[in-house]
């Protein structure tokens, strides 16, 4: 585990609810406890166009619901990986570079040159703790795997999923855990074994596709995977936002209307807010 990141008083922290904004693509807005934590940062506006290496382009479908003017002051900034749909330009141009980031260790080299040099990297299920007071969260490294296609692999960035523990003092509020950019992999069955109970889950769907191999999950894939990490309560996010996105929200709710698992699936809009109670 690194170093606690140990932040300056605030307000007085709300231990019993929280919610999740939902911004677009992967990008949300995650405020409990005291806390507030963006998501995988992209605001390039509908019809923008991104560079995503080897030649590769993606037009924007859809237009965020905010821009980073209209965010409330930040605590964290939690990144899956270093690719252009995740941090993109537009995020590296306008936001603090002072606030921390939590990521991998390839994305914290990649943004260090960008000004942003409060980077915390972490490997597969290592932590970064972030304290206020008796609020404390615990960030930790879920496995995830951009391909298994060797050749892809090369091409791609590594991922991590990322598993946020909220507390107060040592009791245990709210456990959230977002997917990254993963297809389904053995390693996925390790996470309720190490991390069960987990309240809500988010999962990257839209089937991203390059070069003819899916890189992203399918709507299927992530209803799947929601049924090998069992949250309480699913919600699919990177579904719709970019031209290489081949499995909309619809492929993600035939499948959970079809699955027999306990998981609720709860689906979210552009700007829709998805609000929670501490269950601890």
């Amino acid at each position: 585990m690194n170093a606690t990141l140990t932040l300056p008083p605030g307000e007085q922290p709300d231990f019993d609810s929280g919610e999740v904004y939902f911004i677009g693509n992967a990008t949300t807005l995650i405020r409990f406890a005291g806390f507030t934590i963006l998501t995988d940062p992209a605001f390039l506006h509908k019809g923008d166009h991104l560079h995503l290496g080897h030649g590769i382009y993606a037009r924007r479908e859809m237009e965020p619901d905010c821009q980073v003017a209209d965010l409330p002051p930040l605590d964290l900034i939690v990144l899956s990986h270093y690719h252009a749909d995740h941090f993109d330009h537009v995020a590296a141009r306008d936001l603090n570079k002072e606030i921390p980031v939590v990521s991998t260790k390839h994305a914290i080299e990649e943004l260090h040159p960008l000004g942003f040099t409060n980077g915390h990297a972490l490997d597969t299920w290592e932590s970064q703790t972030v304290q206020r007071g008796d609020a404390r969260l615990v960030v930790t490294a879920m496995p995830a795997e951009h391909t298994s296609d060797f050749e892809m692999a090369g091409m791609l960035m590594p991922v991590n999923g990322n598993l946020l523990d909220f507390y107060n003092g040592d009791q245990r509020l709210f456990r959230l855990y977002i997917s990254g950019d993963t297809m389904l992999h053995n390693r996925l069955y390790d996470i309720p074994r190490h991390y069960p109970d987990i309240d809500l889950g988010m999962f990257h769907a839209g089937g991203t596709t390059l070069f003819l191999t899916t890189v992203t999950m399918t709507g299927a894939q992530a209803v799947r995977c929601a049924e090998i990490v069992r949250p309480h309560t699913a919600i699919p996010i990177h579904y719709n936002d970019f031209s290489v996105f081949h499995s909309g929200l619809d492929d993600f709710k035939k499948a959970a209307a079809a699955s027999s698992t306990p998981v609720k699936f709860h689906y979210l809009a552009h700007g829709d807010r998805y609000k929670f109670t501490a269950t601890r």
